[in-house]
């Protein structure tokens, strides 16, 4: 094909760019382009220098962070004579950015090494070394722009030392490799809840998961507390709303004050906290502080009022246990797994959670679930199918035993996350969820990132991983060589 001849596609796309300004008035790239450049490191990388002086060494870039925080966590770098160091990196337009953004100010931002800048400018009594990237990109910021404007996966150069051995297994062998280590997470699981249940009995153990389920990543120790404490607050409850108000007041996640502007919530805030001005007194003991709660990145649909709300409804009805039992030894199709847990864990509607996100958002004008999809797949491989295997194995129910680990390693893929995401990108080459089929494989590759990426460090530092899968193989039959 010519040179000469221009390119209709090239054409096409310049015509409709997502991001057709590269610069602002002053000549500053938009800050997501900036990230774009350090994660792949488009710079001339012999040549980049902190503010005062000193040469900086990236022996690796950090993955980006999904989460909050730092834009760039775990970081490799050598910065002037010193030794190499793992951190954070954090991405301003201006070293100005970081106390006009409160990162002074802000725990998670305390293992930042690097304060990664378009322009240094004046920064004197910087507290953090300064690299300015101006002078050292690759290529002008138009070509940039057009080559990063889109691009979501980690350069191969970037990848785990495991990703090239692993995608040059068969799909079987990645699959069994995957399923073994999802085993693993799944009998960890089951002898935590053992050694619970040993202690304060089958029952109680899972409703410790259960709330812990409901706690999400961030809210998993206050989740904790409340169902350790289960038998305090729910004593002589019996209605949804009730325990509602008695879990709202423990938690100390019920307002203060009325809103003043959502009747409904008015009307529902009122009567909670009838409700809870004749019990607290007595509840002091148990009571968290509103601290406890962490709320930065929860959608409104999974703020833990509406979680309690759900655990409210299940203790009312009082045979959550039973249903999980009876649901354990039915005949389920594959197809039908999920939503099968989801209508024995499904709540009936509640009379306020149903119908607002939160105390302050409007009615909405269609009920809404309490409890989600995804949510449904986080308790059956966290907590319901290890919780009922390990009753089985104890209980000497090999049949049973069997039939859970067939529905753990059956069950429909949960939804993405950025610890799966950035997994799937180091260790798979690929940024598609679809490479993950199911919820196992998902537990699977998630144990390898405990068992050896935690152990290491961005550059894979003395990890074994890699050599482990280059010597292993699937022979016929299944069995590994």
């Amino acid at each position: 094909m010519s040179a000469s001849v221009e390119n209709f596609y090239a054409v096409w796309r310049e015509r409709c760019r997502a991001v057709s300004l590269l610069q602002d008035a002053d000549g500053v790239p938009p800050e997501k382009l900036l990230q774009a450049v350090w994660l792949h490191q488009r710079l001339h990388r012999d040549r980049l220098k902190t503010a005062d002086g000193r040469a900086v060494r990236v022996l690796h870039p950090g993955f980006q962070s999904m989460a909050g925080g730092p834009d760039f966590r775990g970081a490799v770098l050598q910065i002037g004579g010193e030794p190499a160091v793992s951190g954070d990196v954090e991405v301003d337009l201006e070293p100005g950015g970081w106390h006009g953004h409160g990162h002074d100010r802000n725990p998670q931002f305390g293992g930042v090494i690097l304060q990664v800048v378009w322009s240094a400018g004046k920064t004197p009594g910087a507290r953090l070394p300064i690299l300015p990237l101006s002078e050292v990109l690759d290529s002008p910021l138009p070509d940039l722009a057009r080559a990063l404007e889109n691009e979501s996966s980690l350069p191969a150069a970037l990848r785990g030392k495991c990703s090239a051995p692993l995608q040059e297994l068969d799909p079987a062998s990645l699959l069994a490799l995957l399923t073994a280590a999802a085993q693993i997470r799944f009998h960890n699981k089951a002898d935590a809840i053992l050694a619970r249940a040993r202690h304060a009995g089958w029952e109680q153990a899972l409703w410790e998961q259960l709330f812990r389920g409901l706690g999400y990543r961030h809210n998993v120790w206050p989740m904790l507390h409340l169902a350790e404490t289960k038998s305090r607050w729910l004593a002589g409850a019996a209605s949804p709303l009730e325990i509602q108000s008695r879990l709202l007041g423990v938690s100390g996640l019920l307002p203060m004050e009325l809103t003043r502007s959502q009747k409904s919530s008015d009307t529902f805030l009122r009567r909670a906290w009838d409700g809870w001005w004749r019990d607290r007194d007595g509840l002091a003991g148990c009571t968290l502080p509103r601290s406890t709660w962490k709320f930065h990145g929860l959608r409104p649909a999974n703020h833990p009022q509406r979680r309690l709300a759900l655990a409210s409804h299940w203790l009312a009805e009082g045979n959550l246990v039973a249903r999980i039992e009876h649901w354990c030894i039915a005949e389920i199709p594959d197809r039908r797994l999920a939503d099968s847990l989801a209508e024995v864990l499904a709540a009936g509607t509640d009379e306020f959670w149903s119908w607002h996100w939160t105390f302050n958002s409007a009615r909405l004008p269609k009920a809404q679930p309490l409890l989600g999809d995804a949510r449904i797949t986080d308790l059956a491989v966290n907590t319901v199918l290890p919780w009922l295997w390990v009753r089985a194995r104890e209980g000497g129910n090999t049949r049973l035993q069997r039939e859970m680990e067939r529905r753990f390693n059956a069950w429909p893929a949960g939804e993405d996350n950025a610890v799966l995401k950035l997994a799937r990108q180091r260790l798979l080459g690929t940024a598609s969820a679809k490479a993950l089929k199911g919820a196992a494989q998902q537990q699977g590759l998630m144990q390898v990132v405990r068992d050896f990426c935690e152990h290491s460090n961005a550059i894979c530092a003395d990890c074994r991983f890699p050599d482990l899968v280059r010597s292993w193989r699937v022979v016929p039959g299944g069995n590994a060589a």
